[in-house]
């Protein structure tokens, strides 16, 4: 089963580095991510989502290749790769997968303005390795699924007073 894992930071930059960390784990097979986005609530009140994979390009570079391939069949391939690139690009952007961006905007008007969180959705069966990647970082956990004794043990890696309400 997936955990979602929200972190407070100070600033964008941090949660960056921190979600290469998470990035960086992913390739060493300590953890693996469904989702892992930055929200950032920018100085001028507006909330930001920095995705770290695109639905849209992702959904248009499947729509050309499933495209040129119908269209080998019709000996159109050019066509069918731009027909099924724009149906695959409209897909992906209408395809919400992860963690809902609904959730995460709410999340991100809470905090305060040039602040950040990582918001990451995954499991993982070293979480004792992924937490000593991240916890120089500090946060401040703000929303997880965790059970109790694991998120306590998270709050106590970054550095969070125990007993620190959700």
């Amino acid at each position: 089963m997936s955990t979602l894992v929200a972190i407070a930071y100070p600033d964008a930059q941090t949660a960056e580095r921190v979600r290469g960390e998470l990035i960086q784990a992913t390739k060493e097979h300590l953890i693996q991510l469904e989702d892992a986005v930055v929200v950032e609530h920018q100085p001028d009140g507006k909330i930001k989502l920095h995705q770290a994979m695109s639905t849209t390009g992702a959904g248009a570079a499947g729509g050309a290749l499933w495209g040129g391939l119908i269209g080998l069949i019709f000996l159109a391939p050019l066509f069918g790769m731009a027909i099924g690139a724009a149906s695959g690009a409209l897909a992906g952007k209408v395809t919400d997968t992860g963690v809902n961006d609904n959730f995460m905007k709410e999340l991100g008007a809470k905090m305060p303005p040039g602040g950040a969180a990582l918001i990451a959705l995954g499991r993982s069966d070293a979480p004792n390795k992924v937490i000593d990647r991240v916890k120089a970082y500090g946060g401040e956990v703000i929303q997880t699924s965790l059970d109790e004794e694991a998120e306590e043990r998270l709050r106590h890696a970054l550095g969070e007073a125990s007993g620190a309400p959700a």
